[in-house]
């Protein structure tokens, strides 16, 4: 593989740090104090599942998320954190990317209505595929010098 300026393994940690750094950025805005406190991401949620037009979303939110709102909204939130720390430093890449792939698939069916937030999910989940099947972890990552998933 040609390539300029980096390696092939370079650009393709390039990639995953960015993916990492996005999802660090969705943990960065997002508003702890109102997810924990005042329940106000699962009660947007909760909206928007109720009004889904797939009726398997509304009853898998019924008897998975509305039973356990403050769980799942730590849940979701650290795990936007985990996922960033990990694509980031390079830390069990292959796992965080295959996380973050389910995250952002949820994301993609509970939101289908929002097509502002289609994009977004769609390019995190393709460079997450994409990173998973180039091995993005081979430079620049903890796995790398652990000698993991090698």
């Amino acid at each position: 593989m040609r390539t300029i300026w980096l390696s092939g393994a370079e650009w393709l940690a390039v990639l995953r740090i960015g993916l990492g750094l996005w999802w660090l950025e969705s943990w960065r805005h997002k508003d702890r104090k109102g997810w924990f406190e005042r329940g106000t991401g699962i009660a947007w949620a909760a909206d928007v599942a109720g009004k889904h037009r797939w009726g398997v979303v509304r009853t898998g939110f019924r008897r998975v998320v509305e039973p356990r709102p403050k769980l799942i909204a730590y849940v979701v939130v650290y795990a936007e954190l985990a996922l960033g720390l990990g694509l980031v430093t390079g830390f069990l890449t292959p796992v965080a990317l295959i996380a973050g792939l389910l995250l952002n698939l949820l994301y993609l069916v509970l939101m289908i209505h929002d097509w502002a937030e289609q994009g977004q999910n769609a390019m995190m989940a393709l460079i997450s595929l994409v990173a998973l099947f180039a091995m993005a972890w081979q430079a620049w990552s903890l796995d790398a010098a652990f000698g993991l998933f090698l």
